[in-house]
């Protein structure tokens, strides 16, 4: 009797002892994946960052007409500024052959031209340093085994985007060193929207480390609330994609009143070109009002879906994540109607870019926490 009741005992103690070093490698486990997701959440949130900064210091490029100024592509061999007077002459006589130079600057000395080769070079470098910041902590990250099979697929998919992104910014110049020195407002609003994919993407991958359950209550309930949200954010982009109309095609510096364009509500001449889609990207009359238009839809969806959610029981993520959506809407608003009676100043202009990215990520955050995502499971 003894000897079955040790055996048994023993038995049921090998059995709890095996169950409870599972549970504590399992545990393990979960905590040590929890710490590498959350490493790597930092990490995308800085090429976040930098992307951010990349976008605004292009659109300065642009507003201080500096993107045709180095008229070279040296991806490895054009990180090197001039370093000395014979180089900068160097560089200077290469800029006069093209017809930005010819057309537009024939006045410029070589003060001037240093002072928008700046704007472009810098624009270059830091675009050269987000694929060093990706891919240096990609390898590490890779080699000690912190990467979850599921997130590689799409971490080497944002690799991929930035080098196309940078032969789309080469495309795009190269479109301005022709008998026209004028970048193509297609081949402009490509890059803007190439840049600005990659950089939800990475965000939106940022927040599923940073928010990695599910509440499958929340989510259903939330379901309605989540599609209006994507509806949203895809409003949003467009609106940024016919800002790069704007920009490519000058527009901003024509009808500088608001709200109405020369004198009316709806002005002369929207669809004097023909064929008529050749309007809504070459037509400043008609790029210009739709501009306006998309904003004007954002001025009333958003503050009404504001109002739906605050009218309802949410998390307070949820109600943080809309407040801060209608916080950014106005900000970009009033960002975008200075800019326009002012008549684009570099600075204001600029903040409006920024502005039009801030609005982005906080719709895509508010998108996100609508489908029940949580930090903890």
């Amino acid at each position: 009797m003894f000897v079955i009741y040790s055996c048994n005992d023993y038995n049921l103690f090998h059995f709890f002892t095996q169950r409870e070093t599972a549970l504590t490698l399992q545990h393990s486990n979960m905590t040590s994946s929890s710490t590498d997701n959350r490493s790597i959440a930092i990490w995308l949130l800085i090429c976040c960052a930098t992307i951010f900064g990349m976008i605004i210091l292009g659109g300065v490029t642009r507003l201080t007409g500096s993107g045709l100024s180095m008229v070279e592509w040296a991806p490895i061999m054009g990180i090197l500024p001039p370093m000395n007077q014979a180089e900068w002459q160097e560089a200077f006589l290469l800029y006069q052959q093209y017809p930005e130079y010819q057309l537009k600057n024939f006045h410029m000395s070589l003060d001037d031209f240093k002072s928008i080769f700046w704007f472009e070079y810098g624009h270059r470098i830091l675009g050269r340093s987000i694929g060093v910041i990706f891919l240096l902590p990609f390898l590490y990250f890779l080699f000690r085994g912190m990467i979850e099979k599921s997130l590689r697929p799409k971490l080497i998919a944002m690799f991929v985007l930035g080098g196309l992104q940078g032969l789309m910014g080469w495309y795009m110049v190269k479109s301005g060193l022709v008998n026209d020195p004028h970048v193509s407002q297609y081949r402009l609003t490509a890059h803007l929207g190439l840049a600005i994919i990659i950089y939800a993407y990475m965000f939106w991958v940022t927040l599923d480390l940073l928010y990695p359950a599910i509440d499958e209550n929340a989510r259903e309930r939330n379901l309605k609330a989540a599609r209006r949200s994507s509806i949203i954010t895809g409003i949003i982009f467009i609106t940024i994609l016919s800002g790069g109309f704007v920009a490519g095609t000058r527009a901003g510096f024509a009808f500088n009143t608001f709200p109405l364009m020369d004198g009316r509500l709806i002005p002369a001449g929207l669809f004097e070109m023909s064929p008529l889609w050749r309007n809504f990207f070459e037509n400043i009359v008609t790029v210009q009002f739709n501009h306006r238009l998309m904003a004007t839809l954002l001025f009333f969806i958003v503050p009404a879906f504001w109002w739906s959610l605050k009218n309802t029981q949410q998390e307070s993520h949820i109600r943080t994540g809309a407040n801060l959506l209608l916080a950014a809407l106005a900000l970009q608003i009033t960002l975008g109607i200075s800019t326009l009676l002012l008549v684009v100043p570099v600075t204001i202009a600029a903040a409006h870019q920024a502005g039009a990215v801030i609005l982005l990520t906080t719709s895509i955050f508010l998108s996100h926490q609508l489908r029940g995502r949580t930090a903890h499971p």
